[in-house]
């Protein structure tokens, strides 16, 4: 079954422009050279982006985050966040989009002189591409939910491999979730070093007990925009929240649970290792977040 990107088709997309460094082309004819380090190495950051209501949602917090993993990568891209905001602008309004849009900003070091790590072997100009699709979450997958299985893949410490970086370089979250694939699972629930639930491949992991929501600490985990909107909500609800160090058996004995991420916002889950979570999908609490992130969006949107 399809996992938390699942989505429903749109005509729409068949006629989309795709802007690559700064040039808006026909998707069918967007290219970067094989030389480019994030063809190469996967040497680059991207963000995910939700356009609703002809705004681009919790932007400031997106293109923050952008920068610092630029900044941590030492990739200076020529741009302020306020320029790159206006040609994301400029993509969206090459495709007449306003609403229920999905996009992807990538940013890579560019085409490099010869393919290997060195980063000094770049010629000085980074590659932009940014995709804009009509894209939304297939509405069953909200009464239908994912089934989580664990991956014997652990999520890294920064000091190995950062997972609060949001880096081209996916292939250990592939490998996780191929695992849960292999286990007849929708995606990947990974531990962090200690053993300690940590998130999914591809979003952010909560769980409720006993009324209580709880994440991880968020130490190992992507450093998700939507999971801090999760968390802040949870504390304006006066929901109740715990983030710590959970074993797997916590969360497998949950009420219910659900991921969260840019693209689908609060997914639900139905089954985490084989055993059917008891309440009826969306949960309760996770019913009552996906409609307080509902009025979050509209804010924002709003402003």
């Amino acid at each position: 079954m399809p996992g938390s990107q699942d989505f429903a088709p749109d005509p729409r997309n068949a006629d989309l422009k795709v802007y690559v460094n700064g040039a808006l082309v026909p998707k069918s004819e967007a290219r970067v050279s094989v030389f480019d380090a994030g063809f190469v190495l996967g040497d680059g950051v991207w963000e995910g982006l939700r356009v609703h209501k002809g705004r681009l949602l919790f932007l400031e917090a997106h293109l923050e985050r952008l920068y610092q993993g630029l900044e941590r990568i030492g990739l200076d891209i020529g741009l302020s966040p306020e320029a790159l905001a206006g040609e994301i602008r400029k993509t969206l309004a090459a495709n007449a989009m306003a609403d229920g849009g999905h996009l992807r900003l990538m940013v890579t070091r560019g085409e490099k002189a010869a393919v290997n790590q060195d980063p000094r072997n770049w010629l000085g100009r980074p590659t932009i591409v940014i995709t804009a699709e009509f894209k939304e979450p297939s509405p069953e997958i909200v009464t239908r939910g994912l089934a989580l299985a664990t991956s014997s893949i652990r999520c890294t410490p920064s000091e190995m491999f950062d997972m609060r970086l949001n880096s081209h370089s996916r292939l250990a979250l592939i490998l996780a979730l191929r695992d849960a694939i292999d286990a007849g699972a929708d995606e990947a629930l990974m531990l962090d070093p200690h053993g300690f639930v940590s998130s999914c491949n591809a979003t952010n992991f909560f769980w409720v007990r006993d009324g209580e929501v709880r994440t991880s600490t968020g130490a190992y985990c992507f450093n998700g925009v939507t999971r801090a909107n999760v968390i802040a909500l949870c504390r304006e609800e006066g929901v109740p929240i715990a983030l710590g160090d959970f074993p797997l058996s916590d969360a497998q004995a949950a009420d219910e649970a659900f991921v969260t991420g840019t693209f689908g916002g609060l997914t639900p889950v139905r089954e985490i290792d084989g055993r059917t979570l008891p309440a009826a999908l969306p949960g309760p609490l996770t019913a009552r977040l996906r409609a307080a992130y509902a009025r979050l969006k509209d804010r924002d949107a709003a402003r």
